[in-house]
Protein backbone atom coordinates (compact mmCIF):
# COMPACT_ATOMS: atom_id res chain seq x y z
CA UNK A 1 0.00 0.00 0.00
CA UNK A 2 1.20 3.55 -0.33
CA UNK A 3 -0.63 5.81 1.58
CA UNK A 4 -4.24 4.32 0.76
CA UNK A 5 -3.24 3.30 -2.73
CA UNK A 6 -2.71 -0.16 -3.96
CA UNK A 7 0.95 -0.44 -5.37
CA UNK A 8 1.45 -2.99 -7.67
CA UNK A 9 4.38 -4.10 -9.53
CA UNK A 10 4.39 -3.39 -13.90
CA UNK A 11 4.51 -7.50 -13.79
CA UNK A 12 1.03 -7.13 -12.80
CA UNK A 13 -2.16 -8.49 -15.18
CA UNK A 14 -4.69 -6.50 -16.89
CA UNK A 15 -7.40 -8.08 -14.46
CA UNK A 16 -5.58 -7.71 -11.36
CA UNK A 17 -5.09 -3.98 -12.20
CA UNK A 18 -8.48 -3.49 -13.11
CA UNK A 19 -10.67 -5.37 -10.14
CA UNK A 20 -8.33 -2.78 -7.80
CA UNK A 21 -9.31 0.50 -9.70
CA UNK A 22 -13.06 -0.77 -10.00
CA UNK A 23 -12.75 -1.32 -6.30
CA UNK A 24 -10.57 1.75 -4.93
CA UNK A 25 -10.80 4.00 -7.51
CA UNK A 26 -7.08 3.94 -8.99
CA UNK A 27 -3.43 2.01 -8.63
CA UNK A 28 -0.01 2.52 -8.27
CA UNK A 29 1.96 0.81 -10.83
CA UNK A 30 5.78 0.65 -10.41
CA UNK A 31 8.05 1.20 -12.88
CA UNK A 32 5.79 0.74 -15.57
CA UNK A 33 8.31 2.80 -17.88
CA UNK A 34 12.08 2.75 -18.62
CA UNK A 35 14.91 4.75 -17.10
CA UNK A 36 15.35 5.89 -20.80
CA UNK A 37 11.43 6.61 -21.53
CA UNK A 38 11.58 8.95 -18.18
CA UNK A 39 14.71 10.47 -19.25
CA UNK A 40 13.20 11.64 -22.70
CA UNK A 41 10.35 12.55 -21.56
CA UNK A 42 12.13 14.96 -19.10
CA UNK A 43 14.47 16.34 -21.97
CA UNK A 44 11.67 16.98 -24.06
CA UNK A 45 9.40 18.63 -22.35
CA UNK A 46 11.66 20.87 -19.33
CA UNK A 47 12.08 23.19 -22.17
CA UNK A 48 8.10 23.82 -23.20
CA UNK A 49 7.61 24.16 -19.15
CA UNK A 50 10.50 26.46 -18.73
CA UNK A 51 8.69 28.77 -21.61
CA UNK A 52 5.32 28.85 -19.78
CA UNK A 53 3.99 30.78 -17.08
CA UNK A 54 2.07 29.49 -14.02
CA UNK A 55 -1.53 29.82 -13.86
CA UNK A 56 -4.06 32.45 -14.23
CA UNK A 57 -5.63 31.69 -10.60
CA UNK A 58 -3.84 30.73 -7.44
CA UNK A 59 -7.08 28.20 -6.21
CA UNK A 60 -7.22 25.65 -9.40
CA UNK A 61 -4.24 26.41 -12.04
CA UNK A 62 -2.14 27.81 -9.36
CA UNK A 63 -0.18 30.45 -9.98
CA UNK A 64 2.83 28.32 -8.87
CA UNK A 65 2.30 25.21 -11.29
CA UNK A 66 3.22 25.25 -14.88
CA UNK A 67 1.27 23.26 -17.56
CA UNK A 68 2.06 22.45 -21.28
CA UNK A 69 -0.11 20.29 -23.51
CA UNK A 70 0.10 18.78 -27.63
CA UNK A 71 2.75 16.69 -26.09
CA UNK A 72 2.54 14.05 -28.67
CA UNK A 73 3.88 17.10 -31.22
CA UNK A 74 6.81 17.59 -28.28
CA UNK A 75 7.85 14.12 -27.23
CA UNK A 76 8.46 10.75 -29.64
CA UNK A 77 8.37 9.42 -25.98
CA UNK A 78 4.57 9.77 -25.30
CA UNK A 79 4.00 6.79 -27.67
CA UNK A 80 5.51 4.50 -25.09
CA UNK A 81 3.51 6.35 -22.56
CA UNK A 82 0.14 5.51 -24.77
CA UNK A 83 1.04 2.01 -26.07
CA UNK A 84 1.79 0.32 -22.78
CA UNK A 85 0.32 -2.93 -23.06
CA UNK A 86 -0.76 -2.48 -19.24
CA UNK A 87 -2.31 0.92 -19.35
CA UNK A 88 -3.61 0.68 -22.89
CA UNK A 89 -5.16 -2.81 -21.92
CA UNK A 90 -6.72 -1.22 -18.55
CA UNK A 91 -7.91 1.72 -20.41
CA UNK A 92 -9.62 -1.22 -23.02
CA UNK A 93 -11.13 -3.26 -20.53
CA UNK A 94 -13.11 -0.75 -18.07
CA UNK A 95 -13.63 1.57 -21.10
CA UNK A 96 -15.00 -0.79 -23.76
CA UNK A 97 -17.89 -2.44 -22.70
CA UNK A 98 -20.51 -3.54 -25.70
CA UNK A 99 -24.00 -1.77 -26.09
CA UNK A 100 -27.20 -4.11 -27.75
CA UNK A 101 -28.91 -1.55 -30.21
CA UNK A 102 -31.41 -2.55 -32.64
CA UNK A 103 -31.20 -1.87 -36.36
CA UNK A 104 -34.37 -2.71 -37.33
CA UNK A 105 -35.65 -6.15 -35.48
CA UNK A 106 -31.80 -7.01 -35.33
CA UNK A 107 -30.42 -6.40 -32.17
CA UNK A 108 -26.71 -5.80 -32.87
CA UNK A 109 -23.73 -5.19 -30.13
CA UNK A 110 -21.48 -2.27 -30.89
CA UNK A 111 -18.65 -2.22 -28.92
CA UNK A 112 -17.24 1.76 -28.83
CA UNK A 113 -13.20 2.68 -29.64
CA UNK A 114 -11.32 4.45 -27.13
CA UNK A 115 -9.46 7.97 -27.76
CA UNK A 116 -6.51 10.11 -26.51
CA UNK A 117 -8.80 13.08 -24.88
CA UNK A 118 -6.02 15.16 -23.46
CA UNK A 119 -2.41 15.21 -22.58
CA UNK A 120 -0.15 17.85 -20.34
CA UNK A 121 3.30 17.47 -18.67
CA UNK A 122 2.07 19.37 -15.24
CA UNK A 123 5.25 20.86 -12.92
CA UNK A 124 4.58 21.70 -9.54
CA UNK A 125 6.87 24.44 -7.77
CA UNK A 126 7.91 25.12 -4.45
CA UNK A 127 5.15 27.17 -2.62
CA UNK A 128 2.26 25.46 -4.61
CA UNK A 129 -0.76 25.16 -2.66
CA UNK A 130 -3.08 21.64 -2.96
CA UNK A 131 -5.36 22.24 -5.85
CA UNK A 132 -9.04 21.66 -5.02
CA UNK A 133 -10.30 17.91 -5.29
CA UNK A 134 -12.28 17.46 -8.50
CA UNK A 135 -13.27 14.69 -10.98
CA UNK A 136 -11.97 15.12 -14.45
CA UNK A 137 -15.26 13.26 -16.35
CA UNK A 138 -16.45 16.91 -15.25
CA UNK A 139 -15.37 17.83 -18.62
CA UNK A 140 -18.32 15.54 -20.07
CA UNK A 141 -20.56 17.07 -17.39
CA UNK A 142 -20.40 13.21 -16.29
CA UNK A 143 -23.37 11.81 -14.32
CA UNK A 144 -22.93 9.54 -10.92
CA UNK A 145 -23.49 6.84 -11.54
CA UNK A 146 -26.32 6.93 -13.57
CA UNK A 147 -24.25 6.24 -16.60
CA UNK A 148 -23.72 2.71 -15.15
CA UNK A 149 -19.78 3.29 -17.21
CA UNK A 150 -17.20 5.30 -16.94
CA UNK A 151 -15.89 8.19 -19.74
CA UNK A 152 -12.37 8.09 -18.83
CA UNK A 153 -9.36 6.02 -18.00
CA UNK A 154 -5.96 8.59 -17.12
CA UNK A 155 -2.69 7.77 -15.79
CA UNK A 156 -0.06 10.24 -14.02
CA UNK A 157 3.56 9.16 -15.01
CA UNK A 158 5.97 10.11 -12.54
CA UNK A 159 8.74 11.58 -14.08
CA UNK A 160 10.44 12.82 -11.32
CA UNK A 161 10.12 11.07 -7.81
CA UNK A 162 6.11 11.82 -6.06
CA UNK A 163 6.34 12.68 -2.69
CA UNK A 164 3.74 13.67 0.16
CA UNK A 165 5.79 16.71 0.67
CA UNK A 166 6.66 17.49 -3.12
CA UNK A 167 2.97 17.28 -4.15
CA UNK A 168 2.20 13.99 -5.15
CA UNK A 169 -1.50 13.47 -6.33
CA UNK A 170 -4.37 13.47 -4.15
CA UNK A 171 -6.65 10.60 -4.36
CA UNK A 172 -9.70 9.91 -2.47
CA UNK A 173 -9.87 6.38 -2.39
CA UNK A 174 -13.26 4.75 -3.08
CA UNK A 175 -14.63 8.14 -4.53
CA UNK A 176 -15.68 6.65 -8.06
CA UNK A 177 -18.65 4.98 -6.00
CA UNK A 178 -20.03 8.40 -4.78
CA UNK A 179 -23.35 9.78 -6.39
CA UNK A 180 -23.18 13.61 -7.15
CA UNK A 181 -24.49 14.74 -4.03
CA UNK A 182 -21.22 14.05 -1.86
CA UNK A 183 -18.75 16.44 -1.25
CA UNK A 184 -15.12 15.58 -1.28
CA UNK A 185 -13.09 16.81 1.55
CA UNK A 186 -9.26 17.48 1.52
CA UNK A 187 -9.42 15.46 4.59
CA UNK A 188 -10.34 12.49 2.73
CA UNK A 189 -7.44 12.64 0.22
CA UNK A 190 -4.45 10.61 0.67
CA UNK A 191 -0.68 11.51 -1.63
CA UNK A 192 0.38 9.34 -4.35
CA UNK A 193 3.91 8.84 -3.70
CA UNK A 194 6.06 6.99 -6.17
CA UNK A 195 9.09 6.41 -7.58
CA UNK A 196 10.07 8.58 -11.15
CA UNK A 197 9.11 5.39 -14.16
CA UNK A 198 5.62 4.34 -11.85
CA UNK A 199 2.20 5.83 -12.39
CA UNK A 200 -1.17 6.19 -10.72
CA UNK A 201 -3.80 4.56 -13.21
CA UNK A 202 -7.52 6.06 -11.98
CA UNK A 203 -10.62 6.77 -13.59
CA UNK A 204 -12.57 9.95 -14.73
CA UNK A 205 -15.05 9.58 -11.48
CA UNK A 206 -12.23 9.31 -9.00
CA UNK A 207 -11.88 12.54 -6.83
CA UNK A 208 -8.12 13.85 -7.08
CA UNK A 209 -5.62 16.92 -7.41
CA UNK A 210 -2.78 18.46 -7.08
CA UNK A 211 -0.79 18.45 -3.84
CA UNK A 212 0.74 21.27 -1.14
CA UNK A 213 4.80 21.30 -2.52
CA UNK A 214 6.40 22.63 0.65
CA UNK A 215 9.96 21.15 -0.56
CA UNK A 216 12.51 22.97 -2.66
CA UNK A 217 12.56 21.12 -5.92
CA UNK A 218 10.12 21.00 -8.40
CA UNK A 219 7.67 17.92 -9.06
CA UNK A 220 7.17 17.00 -12.81
CA UNK A 221 4.32 14.66 -13.67
CA UNK A 222 2.87 13.90 -17.37
CA UNK A 223 -0.65 12.73 -17.75
CA UNK A 224 -2.99 11.66 -20.64
CA UNK A 225 -6.46 9.77 -20.67
CA UNK A 226 -8.11 7.68 -22.88
CA UNK A 227 -12.00 8.35 -22.98
CA UNK A 228 -14.82 7.29 -25.42
CA UNK A 229 -14.35 8.06 -28.52
CA UNK A 230 -18.37 8.74 -28.41
CA UNK A 231 -17.16 12.29 -26.40
CA UNK A 232 -15.54 14.67 -27.62
CA UNK A 233 -11.70 15.39 -27.39
CA UNK A 234 -11.03 17.71 -24.40
CA UNK A 235 -7.41 18.49 -26.32
CA UNK A 236 -8.03 18.70 -29.84
CA UNK A 237 -5.50 16.44 -31.31
CA UNK A 238 -6.12 17.05 -34.63
CA UNK A 239 -4.65 20.75 -34.14
CA UNK A 240 -2.08 19.53 -31.70
CA UNK A 241 -0.25 17.49 -33.40
CA UNK A 242 1.09 18.13 -37.32
CA UNK A 243 0.00 15.80 -39.75
CA UNK A 244 3.57 15.20 -40.45
CA UNK A 245 4.20 13.85 -37.50
CA UNK A 246 1.03 11.57 -36.99
CA UNK A 247 2.22 10.32 -40.08
CA UNK A 248 5.00 8.93 -38.32
CA UNK A 249 3.00 7.39 -35.81
CA UNK A 250 2.17 3.44 -35.38
CA UNK A 251 -1.16 2.22 -37.20
CA UNK A 252 -2.40 1.59 -33.70
CA UNK A 253 -1.50 4.80 -31.90
CA UNK A 254 -2.86 6.73 -35.02
CA UNK A 255 -6.17 5.51 -34.28
CA UNK A 256 -6.15 5.81 -30.64
CA UNK A 257 -5.51 9.53 -31.57
CA UNK A 258 -9.25 10.00 -33.16
CA UNK A 259 -8.31 8.87 -36.96
CA UNK A 260 -10.66 6.18 -36.93
CA UNK A 261 -14.37 5.67 -37.12
CA UNK A 262 -14.89 2.68 -35.32
CA UNK A 263 -17.92 0.34 -35.07
CA UNK A 264 -20.33 2.89 -34.61
CA UNK A 265 -18.73 4.99 -37.02
CA UNK A 266 -17.91 8.10 -34.94
CA UNK A 267 -15.65 10.31 -37.05
CA UNK A 268 -16.34 9.29 -40.20
CA UNK A 269 -15.69 11.78 -43.84
CA UNK A 270 -17.36 11.58 -47.16
CA UNK A 271 -15.37 10.68 -49.99
CA UNK A 272 -16.82 10.27 -53.46
CA UNK A 273 -20.14 9.92 -52.02
CA UNK A 274 -19.12 7.15 -49.34
CA UNK A 275 -18.57 7.29 -45.54
CA UNK A 276 -15.27 5.73 -45.04
CA UNK A 277 -12.81 5.43 -41.91
CA UNK A 278 -10.58 8.58 -41.96
CA UNK A 279 -7.75 6.72 -41.39
CA UNK A 280 -7.54 5.96 -45.00
CA UNK A 281 -6.35 9.06 -45.23
CA UNK A 282 -3.26 9.16 -43.43
CA UNK A 283 -1.92 6.85 -46.26
CA UNK A 284 -2.90 9.15 -49.35
CA UNK A 285 0.06 11.22 -50.58
CA UNK A 286 -2.64 13.64 -52.08
CA UNK A 287 -4.51 14.79 -48.36
CA UNK A 288 -5.89 16.51 -47.68
CA UNK A 289 -6.75 17.89 -51.13
CA UNK A 290 -8.58 14.80 -51.73
CA UNK A 291 -11.35 15.70 -49.74
CA UNK A 292 -13.57 16.00 -52.67
CA UNK A 293 -12.56 18.55 -54.09
CA UNK A 294 -12.97 20.71 -50.72
CA UNK A 295 -11.31 24.08 -50.21
CA UNK A 296 -7.92 23.28 -48.51
CA UNK A 297 -5.91 26.74 -47.61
Amino acid sequence: MSDGLTTLPSSTTIDEAVEIILRDGGVIIENLYTAATIAGLLADLEPALQKVRGGDDEVFAGTQTRRAGSLFARSPHMADVALSPLYLGISRAILQKPVDVFFGEDSTPITPDIQVGMTQAIQIAPGQGAQPIHRDDTVFLWRHPSFGREARVQIMVAVTDFTKENGGTLVIPGSHLWDDTRKPTAAEAVSTEMRAGSALIFIGSTYHGGGNNTTDERRTGVTMSFDLSTLRQEENQYLSIPLATVKGFPVELQRLLGWSAGDNFMGWIEMEGQMVDPHSLLARDDYPSALGGLPVS
